[in-house]
């Protein structure tokens, strides 16, 4: 809409906002469900850990703890880490992955990865100090079986009903995704990656 607004159409304009502020208001009022979330960050698109360490933001700024579990990204340095550092004990945070599989070429050694991380997030999930944990790309590590599927997900749905989990990664798993309360999938359209540009500081990492 551009130029002049004369009174009428501000005066229409008006009416429709307090009308659709009216349904709003009604359709918020009816929610009174308050409990921890599992929420899943998944698909081809790029941004699925980085929604969740600005959630992780959200939670410290209401002076929650946040654990986060990195399950495979060993290999790369987090600027995000560094970042949330500045937090000091505000913030858990454990790299328990050594690398994508191909690089590390080694299953025994993937598993052994998992296992660990998976028994870390099985201690921060237990600690009450903490009101988010970061399980940063557990469904790679479920896409590749290094975990047990079925013991994964029934850990989650049984955790303390006050503490709400992340996980990220593509192709997340169909019964994850049941059990998930919020689960967005990243849809790639666009990346830069493909006509060249590599992974730049600030960005990628």
């Amino acid at each position: 809409m551009t130029g002049m607004v004369d009174d009428s159409e501000a005066e229409r304009h008006r009416a429709k906002m307090a009308k659709r502020k009216a349904v709003q208001d009604a359709e918020v009022a009816e929610k009174t469900i308050e409990k921890g979330l599992l929420i899943v960050h998944t698909g081809s698109g790029k941004g699925k850990s980085t929604a969740a360490f600005g959630l992780a933001l959200r939670m410290l700024g209401r002076r929650h703890r946040v654990g986060v579990i990195q399950f495979v990204k060993g290999a790369w340095h987090s600027a995000e880490r560094d970042a949330l550092a500045a937090f000091g004990d505000q913030v858990s945070w454990h790299t328990m992955g050594e690398g994508f599989t191909w690089e590390t070429q080694d299953l025994k050694r993937d598993i052994a990865a998992a296992e660990g991380a998976w028994a870390k997030a099985i201690e921060l999930m237990a600690d009450p100090t903490f009101g988010l944990v970061i399980l940063d790309e557990l469904n790679i590590a479920l896409r590749y079986a290094y975990l047990d599927l079925a013991r994964v997900v029934a850990t989650l749905k049984a955790r303390r009903p006050s503490l709400h989990v992340v996980v990220t990664g593509r192709n997340a798993k169909p019964a994850l995704m049941e059990a998930a309360d919020l689960v967005t999938e990243m849809t790639l359209v666009k990346h830069h990656f493909a006509v060249g540009v590599k992974a730049q500081p600030g960005i990628e990492f």
